[in-house]
């Protein structure tokens, strides 16, 4: 702990000079940052970042928190390199996150990433997930891994996200925040915590409700979040979490044409009015996981988890035709899974092995959309998805200065469809598929010093169709049962450095080879085609860098490189166009820069400031490279002030985005048939809140 001590007046002048430069913004002060954290996500065991051979980043309590509106992980994943997370005002459609370049195709939701929240997955067996259901006013952390170690947690090529909520406290506390802002924006949540001798719970509950940037974007979101941890003696630990989500009527702007948006950035396609294109989502999930850490060499860990989720979308078309499939989605979705590992430790060596099984269960309907009203059925089937995996981890350190890894992952999915909706003209369409895959990854760490490590890893991937993606094809009804699963292979070497006390720094290399890449073949009105294409090459370098400066500055700083093309020529579209070898994948760009600077002097006590900016690269609307939205570069700036006061606390913050009032396009949707790939972000816009709080 650095002793408290008067400012210089050097240091004061500097730091009003920054206060002047980097306001209008609020936030709250919270403990120094941490820079050599514990994660869990690279090993399924508690380890330090540094050690690991991996690239895994930590955001932090404060950093989620401090005057952010906690509403999107979009709002801190930008600082972390090799992640592109999109806030496309558009919350029927969920955040676009892209790791590396893997699940930039995904018209909603999260695909090519594992989603956990508390270990438990939010990723369904079939590998798609949404952020919406993440408690961010009860998150402790965020732990995102990317690169071959993600091999094993499975279904996934581009890496892990993980939320934990935090643990409860003694004495008990109390909270409440409201917030306010840009379109209508309005935030309102409360948090209660708290732990008597063996038993403690925490419970949030948050409320987002939107009138939208642009029409017919109008949203609400209510998602409550609770934990309960039970100590059993002095090495047994039982938690339970529940968590949902419920958003009603979710307006859908859909994309715009590059005329329209040139034209009025908050503008809406008639489409998306003439058939009020909205979504429903009602979701609800709960587990129980049991964790064991005896005094002996062998310790274990068993969870299970269960939930449902149902959603009602209105596409931007009718859907009347007997074999269209409706232009009404409705999906009544159960899902469940159980897993397990023991972990013996002795002699350096540490050996894991675990086993999951997850099932989801979906019906699925179609019906007519009647310019907005639900009409006749079109599609009726019972899809069901069964995932069986086992996976073997070694670490082991044969000398001081290395330590080897060395882990196999094998998964069976199984995909089985039931057609109930059969006529004339609409054949049965029943159907099953079943994909295996076997999976190594290799790692070793090289400790030069104290302060630095070199590492290097392999590892080979897979990805199977989500039943997004298998949900329709071209020239025919029923799923998309030709599909193949995407396999890779992913190589990284990296460095990281602890250069002086209070900083680190991270640069990281790697190269990925994709084989039956699955890409879009054709998007209309909310509809989308897939299709395998062949082979793709990923590869890159990321950096990143944090640390404390005298005077009470704090600054981080991510840089991302990636270049992501199609190794082989396909065609794409209807009617179908030739993609060239060389062309770049679309949704991802090719160069990040986010760098942020805080101000939080010790003479003006409660107080703190902070800049950020964010550079992205222009990113390629379709797979032949014929549009894109183009690069831009935006700068934020936030205030805050808390208040201590015995039990009680208070705390105001405030931010200003895009100062400089920059007209971009936020995210594109791939492969819209309509050329509607651009969804504008904001202007120029604000939001501020209060926090309250208590200690019991």
């Amino acid at each position: 702990m650095i002793p408290h001590r008067p400012p210089t007046a050097p240091c004061a002048a500097r730091g009003f000079f920054f206060l002047l430069w980097a306001a209008p913004a609020f936030g709250q002060a919270t403990p120094p940052h941490e820079f050599d954290p514990i994660v869990v996500t690279a090993s399924r065991s508690a380890a330090r970042a540094f050690d690991l051979p991996a690239s895994v980043d930590v955001i932090e309590a404060r950093t989620l928190h401090e005057g952010q509106p906690q509403v999107n992980l979009s709002e801190t994943l930008s600082r972390v390199p090799g992640v592109f997370a999109a806030n496309r005002q558009n919350y029927a459609q969920d955040l676009q996150i892209s790791s590396r370049g893997f699940g930039a195709r995904a018209t909603f939701g999260v695909r090519g990433l594992r989603l956990y929240q508390d270990g438990i997955p939010v990723t369904m067996p079939d590998g798609q997930g949404q952020t919406g259901s993440f408690s961010l006013l009860s998150a402790q952390r965020v732990e995102v891994l990317r690169g071959p170690f993600s091999t094993l947690y499975g279904n996934a090529s581009g890496g892990v996200i993980a939320v934990f909520t935090e643990d409860p406290v003694s004495p008990a506390d109390l909270l409440a925040n409201f917030g306010s802002g840009s379109y209508g924006a309005r935030t309102f949540g409360g948090k209660a915590s708290v732990a008597q001798g063996a038993v403690g719970g925490v419970l949030a509950a948050t409320r987002f409700e939107t009138d939208g940037y642009r029409e017919h974007s109008a949203a609400r979101r209510d998602v409550a979040n609770g934990k309960l941890v039970i100590a059993v003696g002095d090495s047994t630990r039982v938690t339970v979490i529940a968590n949902s989500q419920y958003q009603p009527e979710t307006q859908d702007p859909l994309g715009v044409t590059r005329a329209q948006w040139e034209q009025d950035p908050r503008a809406v396609d008639p489409a998306a009015l003439f058939f009020d294109t909205r979504k429903t989502i009602r979701q609800s999930q709960g587990g129980v996981n049991v964790s064991h850490a005896a005094g002996s060499p062998l310790a274990f860990e068993a969870g299970a988890y269960g939930g449902r989720r149902k959603i009602r979308q209105y596409l931007a078309l009718s859907g009347v035709g007997e074999t269209s499939s409706g232009g009404v989605t409705d999906l009544d979705r159960d899902f469940s899974g159980i897993g397990g590992r023991l972990v013996w430790t002795a002699g350096g060596i540490k050996l894991t092995a675990g086993a999951d099984t997850d099932r989801q269960h979906e019906r699925r309907r179609g019906y007519v959309n009647q310019a907005g009203d639900l009409g006749d059925l079109r599609r009726d089937e019972d899809d069901d998805v069964r995932s069986v995996d086992g996976y073997v981890e070694l670490e082991f350190s044969p000398w001081t200065e290395w330590t080897f890894s060395g882990g196999v992952r094998s998964s069976v999915v199984r995909y089985d469809s039931v057609d109930h909706y059969i006529t004339a003209q609409n054949p049965d369409d029943s159907g099953s598929r079943r994909f295996r895959d076997t999976s190594p990854v290799l790692g070793a760490v090289w400790r030069l010093s104290e302060s630095l490590r070199l590492y290097a890893s392999y590892g080979e991937g897979f990805e199977t169709p989500t039943f997004a993606e298998l949900a329709y094809r071209t020239g025919g009804t029923g799923l998309n049962l030709d599909l193949q699963p995407a396999t890779s292979r992913a190589f990284e070497v990296g460095m990281k450095t602890l250069p002086a006390p209070g900083h680190r720094a991270t640069l990281a290399a790697f190269a990925t080879r994709t084989q039956d890449e699955i890409v879009i073949d054709a998007a209309t009105g909310g509809r989308t085609v897939f299709k395998n294409a062949g082979r793709t090459r990923r590869h890159g370098m990321e950096a990143a860098w944090s640390g404390e400066f005298p005077c009470d500055v704090r600054g981080s700083l991510a840089l991302t490189w990636l270049v992501a093309e199609f190794a082989d020529a396909f065609t794409s579209g209807n009617p179908p166009v030739t993609v060239a070898p060389g062309s770049r994948l679309p949704g991802v760009p090719s160069r990040q820069v986010y760098g942020e600077l805080a101000w939080r002097p010790r003479a003006l006590s409660g107080w703190n400031v902070a800049i950020e900016g964010q550079y992205v690269d222009r990113i390629f609307v379709n797979d032949r490279n014929s549009d894109s939205a183009p690069a831009y570069a935006v700068a934020n700036a936030r205030i805050g002030y808390e208040l201590r006061r015995g039990t009680l606390r208070f705390a105001a913050f405030g931010r200003l985005n895009n100062l400089f009032d920059k007209r971009y396009s936020g995210s594109v949707i791939v492969g819209d048939t309509n050329g509607r790939f651009f969804e504008p972000a904001p202007g120029r816009n604000w939001f501020a809140g209060l926090e309250l709080g208590i200690s019991l």
